[in-house]
């Protein structure tokens, strides 16, 4: 199964799919275990405690975000 990215309203980013075709990696390269997990949400309103996961600051703080996709421009 394909991994797939959704910006949830207002939220963070969920991924879903095989999640062990993802390479995610902290700041020293170590790759994060997502063994068992077949979801995982990425913050993107920059509050979270837990970067780079979502821990639902951004209810607290009011995070507004775009999701609807907008086409290219070239």
């Amino acid at each position: 199964m394909a991994l797939e990215v959704v910006a949830t309203k207002n939220g963070p980013f969920l991924l879903t799919g095989d999640l062990s075709q993802l390479d995610l990696r902290d700041g020293d390269g170590n790759l994060y275990d997502f063994a068992g997990k077949s979801r995982i949400f990425l913050c993107r309103c920059g509050a979270s405690t837990t970067k780079p996961f979502c821990d639902g600051q951004h209810s607290k703080i009011g995070f507004q975000a775009a999701e609807a996709a907008v086409a290219s421009g070239g």
